[in-house]
């Protein structure tokens, strides 16, 4: 694993967020720009509800700078369904040069950082990410429908319906938000096989990130504003912070999940909090870049974590990796 000190610094310049009900009922709803109390966003499927939970929070992000899709060079996205089909109907009409992208739930920062690097590198002078995830299409593919109407466990997360979508340009006279470091993470697989605790199966891999970058950079917890992983939610959350602290790196206060924070534990039966690839991504592109333009925070770590699932190996009886991907994002 190594840090990548990307030093021509790309710049966000632009984000969005759309989500569904829940999310817009839950303690964040003032930082989202859009929402719908259906969850269906005008469509008779869920999953054509994803795709235009994508399509808008793609719009959105371009029109709130007055761009066009012809002015953003390249397009990452990604989503949880099979081939990546939410992101792909979402924003097939932009015309954008497009590579879908597949992280499971770590698939904000995974895009974040690819476009910082071809951006930093000057490969394209813009590129966006987007990120989205519904927890019906969720619970269709990897669990049962929600129609089955089945129960679900303590340790179980709710998918958070929800799109996030940033445009990076390199330009470093800009004060604002920029992507400072990247650091890919590895594939961690502690033989967890329980469909219904993701926490459990991801803070391994967050656990394994965090530690190298501490170790590597030479950073410590307290140096930075804040560090948020992305979807462990109540479980993972505290098995994170447990496995730290036996290598001596002590998690405090400034220590939170994005799973966390998006919905209210008491008013909202979530069980173990959010998760999805929506999850970071409406939390970092709504709330935490809604802390920096009011110069609330300056320095933070946001690592999504993911499980490298599938029906297809559930069914198989295989266990599941999880994998985190660490962006540090900063502001002069």
């Amino acid at each position: 694993m190594a840090v990548l000190k990307l030093t021509n610094r790309p710049h966000i310049i632009s984000s969005a967020t759309v989500v569904g009900n829940h999310e817009h009922e839950g303690p964040l709803k003032d930082y989202f720009d859009m929402y719908d109390k259906s969850n269906e966003f005008g469509q008779n499927t869920w999953e054509k509800a994803e795709s235009e939970m994508n399509k808008n929070a793609l719009r959105l992000c371009v029109e709130k700078i007055g761009l066009k899709y012809h002015d953003i060079d390249l397009l990452f996205g990604g989503d949880l369904l099979n081939q990546c089909c939410g992101t792909t109907f979402g924003v097939k009409d932009s015309n954008i040069s497009f590579y879908g992208i597949y992280g499971a739930c770590s698939t904000f920062t995974l895009g974040l950082s690819l476009s910082a690097m071809c951006v930093n590198a000057g490969y394209y002078k813009r590129c966006a990410s987007t990120a989205s995830s519904h927890f019906c299409t969720s619970e269709r593919q990897f669990r049962t429908p929600v129609e089955y109407g089945g129960q679900r466990s303590p340790t179980s997360q709710w998918t958070v319906t929800g799109s996030g979508c940033v445009i990076l340009e390199n330009d470093k006279d800009k004060n604002g938000v920029y992507v400072n470091e990247v650091m890919a993470g590895k594939i961690v697989d502690l033989g967890i096989n329980d469909v219904n605790n993701m926490g459990a199966a991801m803070a391994p891999a967050a656990h394994d990130t965090l530690k190298n970058y501490f170790l590597e950079s030479g950073n410590k917890p307290s140096d930075f504003d804040i560090i948020a992983t992305g979807d462990l939610g109540y479980e993972g959350y505290q098995i994170l912070k447990d496995m730290m602290k036996k290598d001596d790196i002590i998690l405090g206060d400034n220590y939170t999940d994005c799973g966390l924070l998006i919905y209210n534990r008491e008013r909202q039966d979530m069980h173990a909090g959010g998760s999805g690839c929506g999850c970071s991504a409406v939390v970092t592109c709504g709330y935490f870049f809604d802390l920096f333009k009011q110069n609330k925070i300056k320095d933070m770590l946001i690592i999504s974590t993911g499980a490298l699932l599938s029906s297809t190996s559930t069914m198989q009886g295989l266990t599941i990796p999880g994998i985190a991907h660490l962006v540090r994002l900063t502001k002069d």
